[in-house]
């Protein structure tokens, strides 16, 4: 029995052939001579990493493969699939499994020595295989080539782990993002994961990745747990950034930690000065050293665009500003004002809303209700909690927010959130005598506004709204003006009998002295 390279599922080996086709995905492959433990225990453990994408320890088995037996074909081709990165996944299209390149190369496949070994060493049957592959696996690369050089250069590539085994964002993907935006705001061009291949899918990654690689003069490598350095897809660009930098000595990489120690860093990067994040001055010293490695004059750093905050500038207007900063993703320029007004007003819970924006990257606040994240978890939205509460400060927006989230409702698939929103509020538009539940609807339907006719919804709470709360103001203001009309009656009608009484008062008075 051997395991499928592609999908992992058993597959069984005719006699006297080298070449099986998996039952579970259809892909044809061919399979090792495990003719000794010893070769079967080291392929099982190599084939397992290269599944894995760990093909660094992959390759190292391999080659002890070969240390055995230099006429094992199948452990050349195998280091073929270790150097390009050869990742198998399955086509939408179709149902079976293709390649995909994560370790792009200038050379070619077919000049590669251990794919030329491979097929010195194949049976015409596995040779076949080979060769096909070979011509796939190519012209992906070539493609990818293509996409890449078209690439503007970068100066820094930022490597870190961006989420953890729940799917949930790292504390170095914050730490990435904050030093994303202030390198950029320096003049520098960064390549930032998270933000640059936002809009690419996850199997085009790697032209934008290999373009980045290879024109980057400095690598910044951070982390907050040593595990988070050894993760395979972190450690898969450093280590190939380590590649480029062995053929261009003015590279630099730059390992920075932060609540760990420094002798917990991966051996291969123990030799490079790293930086403690920690440290006052981290960031200064670290823009400072980069300005010097990439010959980055101060006149690009000048375009740095700094908000000159007017004195008597109140907290309100502070936070408006922000706000609209969010608008346009400036979060770094944006978190700068809320800072200020939070030295002002430390207990404004919109400021504290406001910083839940920038962790999670919404640029309005009804989006908090459509975001993956557990709100009632995150420290900033517990302070605007507690200080709406406080400050009896009226925000619509937190309270609906609160009211909708919980572990699990957050943990519930987007579509899966959506339609609990949606039905929640479909309820509440219900009641068309309250402004407050209209308000409410209006507020969850312009969150999930891309789903179904939430817009055309939002729209029919906000109009009706908006109506009852004129009639209300109609209402109010022609009680007042009745209650004034009714008053000054009621005044003139005490005035006339005052004069009455007085005129009989002094008819009384004559009456008396005549």
């Amino acid at each position: 029995m051997f395991q499928c390279k592609m999908c992992g599922g058993s597959i069984s080996l005719k006699p006297d052939s080298r070449v099986a086709t998996c039952e579970y995905c259809g892909s044809m492959m061919t399979l090792p001579r495990l003719d000794t433990e010893k070769r079967k225990n080291l392929y099982e453990r190599a084939d397992h990493y290269l599944r894995e994408g760990e093909y660094d320890k992959a390759a190292t088995l391999y080659e002890n493969i070969l240390i055995d037996d230099e006429s094992d074909a199948e452990a050349y081709w195998d280091l073929v699939l270790c150097r390009y990165g050869i990742e198998y996944i399955e086509d939408l299209a179709t149902g079976k499994r293709v390649p995909t390149c994560n370790r792009t190369h200038v050379t070619s496949v077919f000049q590669y020595r251990n794919y030329q070994a491979a097929l010195r060493h194949a049976d015409l049957e596995s040779r076949a295989v080979y060769e096909k592959e070979a011509v796939l696996i190519d012209s992906i690369r070539r493609k990818i080539l293509d996409i890449s050089s078209q690439e503007d250069p970068y100066d820094i590539f930022i490597c870190y782990k961006d989420t953890d085994s729940s799917g949930r964002r790292t504390p170095d993907s914050i730490l990435a993002q904050d030093l994303y935006y202030e390198l950029k705001e320096q003049g520098f061009r960064v390549f930032y994961s998270r933000i640059t291949l936002e809009d690419k899918a996850g199997t085009e990654y790697e032209p934008y990745i290999f373009a980045a690689l290879n024109t980057a003069k400095i690598m910044i490598v951070l982390g907050t747990r040593s595990e988070y350095f050894d993760a395979v897809w972190v450690k898969n660009e450093w280590s190939r950034f380590l590649n480029v930098m062995q053929d261009n000595p003015d590279r630099t990489m730059i390992p920075a930690y932060r609540d760990m120690n420094v002798t917990d860093l991966p051996e291969e990067l123990s030799h490079l000065q790293a930086l403690d994040m920690g440290k006052l001055g981290f960031m200064k010293d670290l823009i400072h050293g980069i300005r010097k490695l990439t010959g980055v004059e101060e006149e690009r750093a000048a375009k740095h665009s700094t908000m000159v905050i007017q004195e008597g500038a109140d907290a309100d207007s502070l936070l408006e500003r922000a706000f609209l900063l969010f608008e346009d993703g400036e979060w770094l320029r944006a978190d700068d004002l809320l800072e200020k007004a939070l030295n002002m007003e430390p207990h404004n819970p919109r400021a504290y809303i406001g910083k839940v924006m920038i962790e999670i990257q919404v640029r309005k606040e009804v989006e908090l209700l459509s975001s993956s994240i557990c709100l009632s978890q995150n420290k900033s939205f517990k302070r605007a909690l507690r200080f709406a509460e406080e400050e009896d400060y009226h925000l619509e927006e937190l309270y609906v927010v609160y009211e909708e989230y919980n572990k699990e409702f957050y943990q519930c698939p987007q579509e899966t959130r959506e339609r609990v929103i949606y039905s929640k509020a479909m309820e509440l538009q219900k009641d068309q005598t309250e402004s407050d539940m209209l308000w409410r609807a209006y507020l969850l339907f312009s969150s999930i506004s891309n789903f179904t006719d939430a817009q055309e919804w939002a729209d029919k709470c906000k109009n009706h709204k908006d109506e009852l709360d004129y009639r209300e103001q109609s209402r109010l203001y022609e009680e007042h003006m009745n209650q004034q009309n009714s008053i000054g009656f009621g005044e003139g009608c005490s005035m006339v009998i005052v004069i009455i009484l007085m005129i009989l008062g002094v008819i009384s008075m004559f009456s008396q002295l005549s």
